[in-house]
């Protein structure tokens, strides 16, 4: 009695959809079909073939769920997050994975120059390691520097127990998508109530579009204090001069303290 019911409301569904719609809802039964059929002992046999089909069925039919049977829907988005790694695999197949190794000898070297001049921080050593031929980035020598174990600073507790209600942050988060691109989401978050304030998604994020989402986060008076942000280099001149303009000062991390404090003075 059930089965009937909903093989009369599927037909009358039908009705509805469009002729593309209903083209690919009748391939998707069809394949199913002749899946089961050479399907042996009640266990369905699936081949790279077949998941291929439905990664790409998925990418062109939004109601794919609906005729699909024979797995769960999990299992499709599971295929096409494993064809997601092979494909970006396969496009870096040519170059050598991550940074150059650093030899053990130029790790040590870092580390008693740190210890010996325990006044210097990784710019001074990166520029002596430069002296003597060594290439290396910036972040590679603060990376191997020796770690002095010091207790947390008083002055940024302090500041946060300030200022908390007046503090937001931004970031920029990547999601994949189902034709392989690189969607980049931008989140404003406040950390006094743990709440996303304004979220916009791009595929070429600049420093004008971010400045731009600045403005729509934060209209009128309801501008904030203090913005934190990374070092990121899509923080650029725009955006920069668009958060002084909004009387917004903003609190750099990761940076070295004489970089963050001489771009917070001028």
């Amino acid at each position: 009695m059930f089965t009937l019911f909903f093989s009369i409301l599927g037909t009358l569904r039908s009705c509805f959809q469009t002729r593309a719609a209903l083209q690919l809802e009748i391939l998707a039964l069809r394949h199913q079909i002749n899946v089961l059929r050479r399907s042996q002992r009640g266990r369905v046999h699936l081949t790279s073939a077949d998941r291929l089909f439905w990664t790409w069925l998925m990418y062109l039919w939004s109601g794919w769920r609906s005729a699909l049977a024979i797995v769960k829907p999990e299992t499709v988005i599971a295929w096409h997050r494993r064809g997601f790694r092979l494909y970006w695999s396969w496009k870096s197949r040519l170059g050598s994975p991550g940074r150059p190794q650093v030899s053990h000898e130029v790790r040590d070297l870092i580390r008693k120059i740190s210890l010996a001049n325990p006044l210097w921080g990784a710019p001074r050593i990166h520029g002596e390691l430069l002296k003597l031929g060594i290439q290396l980035s910036q972040a590679t020598v603060a990376k191997y520097m020796e770690r002095r174990r010091e207790p947390p600073s008083p002055t940024w507790r302090t500041f946060l127990d300030s200022h908390l209600k007046q503090l937001v942050s931004t970031d920029f988060f990547v999601v994949p998508t189902v034709n392989f691109r690189i969607l980049f989401v931008f989140v404003v978050l406040a950390h006094h109530r743990r709440r996303v304030i304004h979220f916009n998604v791009t595929a070429h994020p600049t420093s004008e579009w971010t400045a731009q989402q600045i403005t729509e986060a934060f209209p009128w008076d309801t501008v904030p204090r203090y913005l934190l942000h990374d070092r990121d280099s899509i923080y650029g001149d725009v955006f920069w001069q668009r958060v002084r303009g909004m009387a917004i000062r903003e609190v750099l991390t990761d940076f070295p303290p004489s970089v963050s404090q001489e771009k917070q003075d001028k």
